[in-house]
């Protein structure tokens, strides 16, 4: 096995440990010697790949934030613009309760970590290019009337989703979230078209 094969699985193996403990325990109670043991590689070993324990979730955020922007990306899709805004903002919400151990992890993460925090922020800004391009479109088309700046409708947008993935990460176990979810779709139609919801 190459040298280049034998670093990609003992990293592999150290963000699955890392997953893994997360699943019954926070950030804050994890230790590097812990996700060392359970992937098979020494201390000095998790070092050579992740800086801390915060690099490490950042390095498992990158994973999540591919399959957000696959959500993300159903809003440039065909269907109603309606229809598109609503699948991506639901499969987004599924795809966070369905991994809240490490959603409640990269949120932690962000909030002790300057490097967590512009990886975010990096994150978000792309997402904030689609929904603004969306806007434009919809305003360009007359489906949309005038308003504040796309970008900065955007960015309003999507604070609204963090917000609301927060809640759903915290949430406690069995709590139905689907009225709120439903109210955050309607709240991005009547901020994008006004009271007539973006029917087309």
């Amino acid at each position: 096995m190459s040298a280049t094969a034998t670093g990609d699985r003992r990293r592999t193996a150290l963000l699955a440990a890392l997953e893994d403990h997360l699943r019954v325990s926070s950030l804050d109670e994890i230790n590097v010697a812990d996700i060392s043991r359970r992937a098979g590689v020494t201390r000095s070993a998790f070092y050579f790949y992740f800086d801390n324990k915060a690099a490490a979730v950042a390095a498992l955020h990158e994973e999540m934030y591919a399959e957000g922007f696959v959500a993300a990306e159903v809003l440039a899709g065909g269907g109603t613009v309606r229809d598109r805004i609503s699948t991506a903002i639901h499969a987004i919400v599924r795809g966070w309760a369905e991994r809240t151990h490490l959603h409640r992890a990269v949120l932690d993460a962000r909030a002790a970590s300057p490097a967590v925090r512009d990886q975010w922020d990096a994150f978000q800004q792309s997402y904030v290019d689609v929904v603004a391009d969306l806007v434009e479109s919809e305003r360009a088309a007359g489906a949309a009337p005038p308003g504040p700046d796309a970008r900065a409708l955007a960015t309003a947008l999507l604070d609204l989703n963090d917000r609301t993935l927060e809640r759903v990460v915290r949430a406690p176990d069995g709590a139905d979230l689907e009225p709120h979810v439903d109210a955050v779709v309607h709240v991005w139609l009547t901020t994008i078209y006004g009271n007539g919801g973006g029917a087309a």
